[in-house]
């Protein structure tokens, strides 16, 4: 044995302890690196869609009116379990328990996200018009928070930090802000996006504008996260040939709560003509693929995009529209995107329906094979920790969205909930 080496009963080693020492230092930085840049998961539910109003549309009443209107389209043109499990293709076993938890979800909590939208769908306005729209969201919002009728996650989408734009989508951010901590605070759900990015520059910028709010109001260093809206090819790939979207992540600097995937804008500036422009285009699967890799492990979340097909005119046409959603939806959550948007309320029901059959079908199997584990059990697929994460994982997010309920959960897989948190490293 070499000297200086450990040594144990019935154990040889031949290297010294400070070998070991050595390489533990020349590592302490990516140590470091590794701990700060991928946190992995944040542990918080992920909203399924994200809602975008126009800044001069949004009323006390938009969320409960999108949910009576969605609740109208079912009743119109899809009345009962059987109707809609046709037009969507849900198995007859999922058909009922998924259309009776959709129109709960519609009466119950018809949005989980909702963004406020003073850039596209706003466009430009006279300062003074902006101004006021702006300061109305902010006192709307502040009051459905304190009278319970808020969705969970809430906020505005701004303009962008190009030239041309970003001094008023400045002001409109400091309008917003300022008038939520003078009607009650800052809500928990706050999300903030930041569209159009094209440098990692102005994520950074924002990063400084926000830590320049918080230093004058007197709020917490790092309260006010943000999403990246990737709409730009330069988003995905620099002009240096590096992948610009991760450089945006570090450039948050801790901040950026999410990537949001502009399916229109994108597509537009790769050239695809608007007849093809959709969430299941090749240039779209690529650019999520990117982003995709950038982001995991660090804590930033993803969302799709949205389709501008709209269920709307008569029963055919409703119909035609909501099965593209739904297999849209359908083909993102297998991709492991798990948010997208939604513009308009005949959108909802197709979006649970897709959430919910996606969360219900695979219900089973995930619960067996996560009892399995636990129970050291085995069986026919031999799992391993990274898949016993993937799989309570599944059904938090199942039980997130009301797709499944705790008692089926626990019944399954003989856990319970802190349980689940703790396998998915929450």
């Amino acid at each position: 044995m070499v000297q200086g080496a450990e040594s144990s009963v019935g154990v040889a080693t031949s290297l010294a302890v400070s070998v070991r020492a050595k390489i533990g230092a020349s590592l302490a930085q990516v140590d470091a690196e590794l701990a700060s840049r991928y946190p992995g998961d944040p542990g918080t539910r992920q909203p399924v869609h994200t809602v975008y109003v126009p800044g001069d549309a949004y009323q006390a009443g938009t969320v409960r009116s999108w949910g009576d209107q969605a609740l109208a389209l079912l009743d119109e043109h899809a009345p009962d379990a059987g109707a809609l499990a046709g037009v969507l293709g849900i198995p007859d076993e999922l058909a009922g328990p998924v259309y009776d938890r959709v129109r709960a979800k519609l009466t119950r909590e018809p949005v989980e996200d909702l963004r406020i939208d003073f850039e596209d769908g706003y466009g430009p306005r006279p300062d003074e018009e902006e101004d006021e729209a702006a300061a109305r969201a902010a006192q709307l919002l502040s009051a459905a928070v304190a009278d319970g009728s808020a969705p969970p996650y809430l906020g505005i989408r701004m303009k962008c930090m190009e030239a041309a734009v970003r001094d008023r989508g400045i002001r409109t951010l400091d309008i917003f802000l300022t008038g939520l901590l003078e009607n009650g605070g800052l809500p928990d759900g706050l999300v903030l996006t930041l569209p159009k990015v094209t440098y990692a520059e102005q994520v950074t910028a924002m990063v400084r504008l926000l830590e320049e709010f918080e230093k004058a109001r007197g709020l917490a260093a790092g309260r006010i996260g943000f999403e990246i809206q990737i709409e730009t090819t330069q988003s995905i790939l620099g002009g240096d040939g590096r992948a610009t979207v991760a450089r945006m992540i570090d450039a948050a600097e801790g901040r950026a709560t999410g990537l949001h995937y502009g399916t229109f804008d994108y597509s537009a500036s790769c050239g695809v003509s608007a007849a093809y422009q959709s969430m299941d285009h090749p240039a779209a699967d690529h650019a999520k693929a990117v982003m995709q890799v950038a982001a995991a492990g660090t804590g930033v979340r993803l969302s799709d995009g949205s389709t501008n097909v709209l269920p709307v005119g008569d029963t055919q046409q409703v119909h035609a529209a909501w099965k593209l959603h739904h297999d849209l939806v359908r083909r993102s959550l297998a991709r492991a995107y798990y948010q997208g948007w939604d513009m308009h309320p005949g959108h909802l029901p197709t979006r649970y329906a897709a959430v919910y059959a996606f969360y219900r079908e695979g219900l089973e199997q995930a619960a067996a094979r996560l009892a399995a584990y636990v129970a050291q059990a085995g069986g026919a697929v031999m799992d391993e920790p990274a898949t016993a994460k993937a799989l309570s994982g599944y059904l938090l997010r199942g039980l997130d969205c009301g797709a499944v309920d705790l008692a089926e959960v626990t019944k399954l897989t003989g856990l319970e909930r802190p349980e689940l948190d703790k396998l998915a490293g929450r």
